[in-house]
């Protein structure tokens, strides 16, 4: 793996397959957030007629941006004459497939593609990937965090300042991205040099007709352009995963870790450290002194090591980065201590899978806050916590059924509320010294707030109100 420390000063441009219908002509924008206005900048300084088109409103900061670039733009609403005029399309991951106008534009041949795919062909980085149900985010800032302490690297994706942009200003050599399954569903030529798939578990099935497989599908489309040349580092306790693999064998070079097995070219758990083996190249490293607590911290411990030891990161700068990182807001954040009661903010739990490690991390009786957009949720695998370590639930959503009918029998005290404050007051009057009470919601947040991070932060507001 040749690793690049030096600004990435020459863009090589990289062509979409002919059949595309790719020209470089009228570049539509659906969607006026972070991604679509990176590539609206990123379009116009590469010579394209730039259309950014949003159904909602679209934020004052990212209006000023269009404005003063002189990108023409529209919002709460979708002019289609226009847009189906397009040459090529790109479309925020957030939009379905379903919606009718992207119908429409699918039947007239115009190349959709996701900014992942777009802002890749001007860039000649190495590109690290990093997808899964959960703990992308911690991942992908925790690679971000090794890397930089040796490389010139930049971090985006579903995080941060957007890729394109970030192709057009910074030219970074290396970049860490964070990528949904929704990124992944309009990519076509993308290709990360190395991919991490975390784990799949059931998520976002409303997207996907509600069959996993189609779901499993989407997320190992981050190696579906990789080569022998290539890298995917995967968990290889996650069935799901090794499963898919045995029957849709991948290109790419594997590095599987395991938190039960050994493993010979790779990484996984001895006792207490970490044994790293990269081409009889071994590193060892103790988890005791991680700052990331929980089994499935180690893992992305392990995912984040095996991509730095590849790209020629130092040991010594390895462990000590490990040891110093400081997390992600919002997954597992301490916020406070009140009363002997610890407040823990893990809003960024929006699937059954991402509440099953906080409540697993839990070592103290649990006032669990929970609730909001359910996709379809399972809770069944959390019921060995709930018995074990749960005293009582609050459910902060709108629609709180579900909830209910899985849980009403199963602990003593469950109340519904539709306030954030509301529900932080219940868990300061329900619990008792030595307890913690944690926001960890396993669905969305958009019924009540704008977003995971708008729904972490009242929590944090809200106790610190107390």
């Amino acid at each position: 793996m040749k690793t690049k420390n030096e600004k990435n000063t020459h863009n090589s441009e990289k062509s979409f397959p002919s059949g595309e219908g790719f020209r470089k002509g009228l570049l539509v924008i659906l969607g006026g957030g972070e991604s679509g206005v990176g590539a609206a900048l990123l379009g116009k300084a590469k010579g394209y007629k730039v259309f950014v088109s949003d159904k909602g409103k679209i934020k004052e900061k990212y209006k000023q941006v269009l404005i003063h670039n002189e990108i023409e733009w529209e919002d709460e609403t979708h002019t289609e004459s226009k847009i189906l005029n397009a040459d090529i399309v790109m479309k925020s991951p957030g939009i379905p497939d379903k919606v009718d106008l992207v119908k429409q534009i699918r039947k007239k041949n115009i190349s959709i593609v996701s900014e992942i795919e777009f802002a890749a062909k001007y860039t000649d980085a190495t590109i690290i990937g990093i997808t899964g149900s959960n703990g992308k985010t911690t991942t992908a800032t925790l690679t971000h965090h090794i890397l930089k302490q040796e490389l010139n690297v930049g971090l985006a994706g579903n995080i941060g300042d957007s890729f394109a942009k970030q192709v057009l200003k910074e030219g970074f050599s290396n970049y860490v991205l964070e990528i949904s399954s929704f990124q992944l569903d309009d990519i076509i030529n993308f290709k990360p040099n190395i991919a991490v798939l975390l784990n799949i578990t059931p998520d976002h099935l409303d997207r996907y007709d509600y069959k996993f497989e189609n779901y499993i599908h989407s997320k190992f489309r981050i190696a579906m352009n990789q080569t022998k040349d290539d890298y995917l580092i995967y968990d290889a306790d996650d069935e799901v995963i090794v499963n898919h693999l045995k029957n849709n064998p991948v290109q790419s070079t594997l590095l599987p870790f395991s938190l039960v097995k050994p493993i010979e070219n790779g990484a996984y758990l001895d006792k207490e450290n970490i044994r790293l083996t990269i081409n009889n190249n071994q590193i060892i490293m103790p988890t005791t002194n991680l700052t990331l607590e929980g089994k499935h911290n180690i893992k992305n411990a392990m995912a984040a090591s095996t991509v730095a030891h590849l790209l020629k990161i130092r040991k010594q700068t390895i462990r000590e980065s490990l040891e110093n990182f400081q997390g992600v807001e919002h997954r597992l954040e301490h916020v406070l201590k009140i009363n002997k009661v610890q407040y823990i903010n893990d809003s960024k739990a929006t699937n059954v899978n991402a509440t099953y490690y906080a409540l697993e991390s839990m070592d103290a009786p649990t006032v669990w806050i929970v609730g909001g957009v359910d996709k379809g949720n399972n809770y069944e695998e959390l019921f060995p916590f709930i018995n074990e370590k749960v005293k009582a639930i609050i459910c902060l959503g709108v629609d709180n059924e579900k909830l209910m009918n899985a849980f009403g029998n199963m602990v003593d005290v469950i109340i519904e509320t539709q306030f954030m404050s509301e529900a932080v007051k219940i868990a300061y009057k329900v619990s008792e010294a030595g307890d913690n009470v944690l926001l960890s919601p396993a669905c969305a947040s958009f019924d009540l707030f704008e977003n995971y991070e708008d729904r972490g932060r009242q929590f944090k507001d809200a106790v610190r109100n107390l």
